[in-house]
């Protein structure tokens, strides 16, 4: 209630000193910075290794997000980006449990061969090997190592959807636009990517953050999976990169003199 009468108040304030007539409102400009939520001043370097992912054979999850993050790290230029073969971690464990004569899933035709995050699971020792790791820093100059998950799946959805209507009034004959609530088809893609930071020096994990977008789309409209991908990590790399680097999120504040 206090809170009312404040907020109240001070908007009768506003009100009173703009129509007095000597008020002028400037918009300033403001960024708030975010701090990192990694220390990488031990790192000379940055590699981006690989990941394990699956959810479609419409795209390579695994060469897109390394080649995506590659590209938007040599933009930050905070840390030198490897070039190197991107590392194929589901072969990896795949042929360990072999060597191991452990059971090794059956891959379909025409089907990922991770599907969901139960299948994602059942690699998640991967980023514990810390002996791994540390082999892969050692043949690298002991970077700072990028890893973890992506799973990019097709996904649809039905409900209410707000849509904006456009009526001619009778009595102006002006355009005007009303929200409208309508039953919907929708399908598209979504995107769960999960990111392992790693020392190179160690192989021991420095910090762990997962994600998740979603895209939907209108049944009768054709979307590329190429395309949704890229628009789904445009969502999620503002939160990637502030792992790393202190990010500015800019704004705008009204001043009255």
């Amino acid at each position: 209630m206090i809170a009312r009468i404040a907020v109240a108040a001070a908007a009768s304030l506003v009100v009173g000193l703009g129509t007095a007539g000597c008020v002028s409102f400037y918009e300033v400009l403001v960024e708030t910075p975010i701090q990192a939520k990694l220390d990488i001043t031990p790192f000379r370097r940055v590699l981006v290794a690989g990941f394990v992912s699956g959810g479609t054979i419409s795209i390579d999850p695994n060469t897109e997000t390394a080649r995506l993050l590659r590209s938007q790290l040599r933009n930050r230029g905070e840390l030198m980006v490897i070039d190197a073969d991107v590392i194929d971690l589901v072969n990896e464990v795949d042929r360990r449990r072999e060597e191991a004569g452990l059971p090794v899933p059956e891959i379909l035709e025409d089907q990922p061969q991770i599907m969901s995050e139960q299948d994602l699971a059942l690699y998640d020792d991967v980023f514990d090997d810390q002996e791994f790791w540390a082999s892969v820093g050692e043949a690298f100059d002991s970077p700072l190592i990028v890893t973890g998950s992506v799973l990019f799946t097709e996904v649809s959805r039905s409900g209410l959807v707000s849509r904006p209507q456009q009526t001619v009034n009778s009595a102006t004959g002006q355009t005007e636009y009303r929200e409208v609530r309508q039953w919907t088809d929708q399908s598209g893609y979504a995107l769960s990517p999960t990111f392992v930071f790693i020392d190179g020096r160690t192989g021991e994990q420095l910090y762990t953050e997962s994600f998740h977008e979603e895209a939907l789309y209108p049944t009768n409209q054709n979307t590329p999976a190429l395309s949704s991908y890229f628009e789904l990590m445009d969502k999620l790399l503002p939160g990637f990169l502030n792992t790393l680097s202190t990010q500015k999120i800019r704004g705008s504040r009204i001043l009255v003199k």
